[in-house]
């Protein structure tokens, strides 16, 4: 069994940063950072191995997005940089022991979700 937390989600303008951060209570391996809207799909945005490495990006973040994590803290960081309104959305880290990559439905334990609010 995984807890994952995240926190670091607000309100921001357009062109402002935010780091959100997902700890894990027991152990995560591969974990992934997915946005949703409310009647949308949940969307892959960045994932990265168990070891913090090969990070994975969705096109739409690529360059503006960087995900990275601390081992020994069991933390995953999401790094967001040029905010959009279009990455207004509920953000959640998930935990996956085959992939770190898009597939939603490979990872096993998911976190409540924190929103990200973007004004123009």
């Amino acid at each position: 069994q995984v807890h994952l937390v995240e926190s670091g989600g607000g309100l921001v303008q357009a062109g402002d940063s935010l780091r959100l951060s997902c700890v894990a209570s027991g152990r995560a391996y591969h974990v992934g950072w997915f946005r949703q809207a409310p009647d949308k799909e949940r969307e892959f945005v960045a994932g990265i191995t168990s070891t913090g490495s090969q990070p994975f990006y969705a096109d739409s973040v690529k360059g503006r997005f960087t995900i990275s994590r601390d081992t020994a803290k069991n933390t995953i960081f999401l790094q967001m940089d040029s905010l959009k309104p279009e990455d207004t959305d509920i953000y959640s880290c998930a935990t996956s022991k085959v992939t770190w990559k898009k597939n939603r439905n490979l990872y096993d334990y998911w976190g409540q979700g924190i929103p990200v609010t973007v004004s123009s």
